[in-house]
């Protein structure tokens, strides 16, 4: 029996809820929800459809350059003439090694395959890059393949090997 009393329109309204009348729509927390709920899918879709090509070959690049450096430091330091040689008309997934350390003792030599054994690389302009013994090289630059990417690894003569950056302009890529 409604009443004019205080809070008999709460009562009416528990009272609508009770006997499956209830208000419609979403309530700001629940879209809320919805929306967090769909951008953490989306996200970790992202993230699974990565290109796993690229990202093998960044890390070839990334261990590349500091091979390189560690050999350009120990050729410095011993005052030796050391050059990196890839190998020339290497079969995938051969046992001879993917590249060399000419001019380093054998107790110095560091890795001389690739992660990926389909990884190749080529040196630019020259048939092998320069370590050491002087200080100052002449810019050189490598590229590494696997698949159908590309990238450069490098480094001016004065820096450090590192991966470069990719020329957008560049017809060949």
């Amino acid at each position: 029996m409604p009443t004019s009393g205080r809070g008999s329109d709460a009562a009416g309204r528990a009272g609508a809820v009770a006997h499956g009348k209830r208000p419609r729509g979403l309530t700001l927390i629940e879209l809320l929800v919805v929306i967090a709920l769909v951008a953490l899918g989306t996200g970790v879709v992202a993230l699974a459809l990565r290109d796993r090509g690229a990202g093998r070959l960044e890390e070839e690049g990334a261990r590349l350059a500091a091979l390189l450096e560690g050999a350009r430091a120990e050729a410095r330091a011993a005052g030796l003439a050391v050059l990196w040689v890839p190998s020339a008309n290497r079969a995938a997934g051969a046992e001879q090694d993917a590249f060399r350390f000419v001019g380093l003792p054998e107790r110095l030599q560091p890795a001389r395959r690739w992660l990926d054994a389909r990884t190749s690389a080529q040196v630019v302009g020259a048939p092998a890059l320069q370590l050491g013994p002087d200080a100052i090289l002449p810019p050189q630059r490598v590229t590494l393949s696997l698949d159908e990417h590309r990238i450069d690894v490098g480094t001016d003569g004065l820096g450090p090997f590192a991966v470069l950056p990719a020329v957008a302009s560049d017809p060949a890529r």
